[in-house]
């Protein structure tokens, strides 16, 4: 069953148009990652889809029993309704059915005749039907479960819409698209308003939905937890990869290579063809160069690669530092309450700290405090010998609206000539026209990578970044994380962005409203130790509700259960397992490099074929780690 069919959608603003013949399906079940460069065109396809947009030509069809669904961008409110009240409105049609059902209800009470109490009875039954497969009797509950999951207190739900903030707004408006449980829902920068906690909830709550959904994110993490399939929109049109981001972004490096050789040699086979033409075509081989260029002529030209290469970016050498960069001693931080307090750690030279916490915890406040904008309400920050900070504002007010972009990053401490402060800004991907512009007429995007160039030429050895990925596309993204990662000075930073924090950090600072903890390692650290904590407390918990078993005399016999309760799979030596493991997961390396190949891209039948041996096998392969598992402890 295909929900929704997109054939040759074209969209122009200009003389080159946005969307140029994009075509794809969406069946039941996909949930499907939209990405590509900023400018790419993913909003307007998604306006498009939703019906809010007109294509200049193709045509968008939704099945005919399917309902869909759009987040948009804008909320709009009543602002005299609360916030409980506006969630509800949207389960206005579940609750108008119970309304109907209990109407119904009391006209079957009341009717005599055989006739009409048959055609009630049976209106009601279909009417409960419905009311059964909406879980309709449970509205609050279900009320409750998604603002909660999106951070909403109980306190709020009686709060008026005109003393939300726009954050809050957006959130009410994204628990609305989910409430409503269309067929297909289609989501552009869901986690924009969302804290990691929120965000991780509404991965779990996606993930696990019987909906279609098709979504924007610059969220990488977001897309590894969500998304099963990958749509590339790049110069008009799609592409498609099966897989989540993370298996995208690596297909799409095989498939580029793959495409790249492919390419490179026609174009050699040409340039050949072409010389023997040239040099022959008047002489004695005439005959032999005007056969070639006729089986030119006829020649299937191969397009270049379809590759999207993120600006290189990079960082001057560090001067160096003392040992001890950032020295926080019992430091706080109020306004009219408390954002953070008693914070006490070193920062190192050459470590990499990322700060994460919840929204209110006064993350960027710290950021502040320690670069010197704002005082410590109790405590101090001392700055280590040598130190030079590079500090970048998630506001990006440190560089003047109303310069030109190449004035931007003249640096005062020396002489740098305007050929020299281009050349520094296409490293950053701002060329052309575009440097001679004023800084408040860029994107968000140019606008952040003019702030990123303008911390380049100041040459600073300590970076303080603050949300530095918030306006970057996933390709600025990837170099601005191996500039950090080649950087050979410090780098403290704030961010939301779990796939940055795990990729460039070795220390997470975590910011609570009562404490904060470091910890050695990245984002997956920190997770593994909530998952220990939550472990542990649901053991406890668990302990305290069970009576203490009793002891058993025969130690033997109790071994003997222990080993019966515990084994899930026949014995097999771990030695088997390993083989077996590292067979299957040949076999799927294999499949994979089959599934890239031109040849089989071609064949729809093919590529299912590979897909479906590849699922079947990565089952097969999740139960033999299980087998190790148990192999490996029991087997003793």
């Amino acid at each position: 069953m295909i929900l929704l069919d997109v054939e040759g959608v074209v969209k122009h603003f200009g003389p080159e148009p946005v969307l140029d013949g994009v075509t794809f399906e969406l069946r039941p079940g996909e949930k499907i990652g939209l990405v590509g460069p900023n400018g790419a065109g993913k909003s307007t396809l998604m306006k498009i889809l939703a019906g809010q947009l007109e294509a200049d030509a193709g045509s968008v069809s939704l099945h005919r029993t399917a309902r869909l669904d759009y987040l948009e961008q804008q909320p709009q409110f009543d602002p005299g309704r609360v916030l409980w009240d506006e969630a509800k409105t949207a389960l206005a049609p579940i609750v108008a059915l119970v309304t109907e059902a209990e109407a119904a209800a009391e006209k079957l009470a009341a009717t005599r005749g055989d006739a009409e109490h048959a055609k009630l009875a049976a209106r009601y039954d279909a009417l409960q039907h419905e009311i059964q497969r909406h879980d309709a009797y449970n509205l609050d509950y279900k009320i409750e479960r998604v603002l909660g999951g999106l951070g909403f207190t109980p306190d709020a739900y009686r709060r008026p819409l005109n003393v939300l903030s726009g954050g809050q707004l957006n959130r009410l408006l994204l628990a609305k698209t989910l409430l409503r449980e269309p067929d297909v829902l289609l989501l552009d920068e869901p986690s924009n308003h969302l804290d990691i906690e929120a965000t991780q909830w509404l991965e779990t709550f996606l993930s696990s939905a019987d909906q279609a959904v098709i979504v924007v994110s610059h969220d990488r993490y977001f897309l590894d937890k969500v998304t099963n399939r990958t749509l590339e929109l790049y110069r008009g049109t799609v592409d498609s990869y099966v897989g989540n981001f993370s298996a995208y972004w690596q297909q799409k490096e095989e498939r580029v290579k793959v495409q790249a050789r492919t390419f490179e040699k026609q174009q050699e086979y040409i340039a050949k063809t072409e010389e023997f033409i040239r040099k022959n075509f008047y002489g004695q081989k005439s005959a032999q160069a005007k056969d070639r260029e006729k089986k030119l002529e006829r020649v299937e030209r191969i397009e270049a690669p379809r590759e999207i290469v993120g600006p290189p970016m990079g960082f001057a050498p560090a001067s160096r530092t003392g040992d001890i960069v950032v020295r926080a001693e019992h430091l706080s931080k109020a306004f009219d309450r408390p954002l953070f307090r008693d914070l006490s750690f070193d920062v190192l030279r050459g470590e990499r700290w990322g700060i994460l916490g919840p929204n209110g915890t006064g993350k960027t406040t710290l950021l502040k405090v320690i670069v010197g904008k704002l005082p410590p309400t109790e405590g101090r920050v001392v700055l280590g010998a040598g130190v030079k900070v590079g500090y970048y504002d998630q506001l990006l007010q440190g560089i003047a609206d109303d310069a030109e972009v190449v004035e931007v990053v003249r640096p005062t401490h020396k002489e740098f000539n305007e050929p020299q402060r281009r050349d520094l800004l296409a490293k950053f991907g701002l060329t052309g026209e575009i440097v001679f512009q004023r800084v408040d007429s860029l994107s968000g995007g140019e606008r952040s990578r003019a702030a990123l160039a303008k911390l380049s030429v100041d040459e600073p050895n300590v970076l303080i970044l603050d949300e530095p990925t918030n306006h970057l596309d996933l390709w600025a993204c990837d170099s601005l994380e191996r500039s950090l990662l080649a950087f050979d000075g410090t780098v403290l930073f704030v961010s939301h962005d779990r796939y940055f924090l795990n990729r460039v950090c070795d220390h997470i600072l975590v910011v609570e409203p009562d404490r904060f903890r470091v910890l050695e390692g990245n984002y997956e650290t920190y997770l593994d130790m909530q998952r220990r904590r939550a472990e542990e407390d649901s053991a406890a918990v668990e302990a305290k509700r069970k009576p203490a078993p009793a002891p058993t005399s025969d130690a033997r016999s109790d071994a003997a259960k222990k080993e019966r309760r515990k084994r899930k799979f026949p014995y097999r030596k771990v030695a088997d397992v390993e083989a077996d493991i590292a067979q299957h997961e040949a076999q799927i390396e294999a499949l994979h490099a089959k599934l890239i190949l031109p040849d089989t891209m071609r064949d729809g039948r093919l590529v299912k074929q590979c897909q479906a041996e590849m699922d079947s096998l990565r089952a097969k392969l999740a139960q033999l780690y299980e087998h190790w598992e148990e192999a490996v402890e029991l087997n003793s």
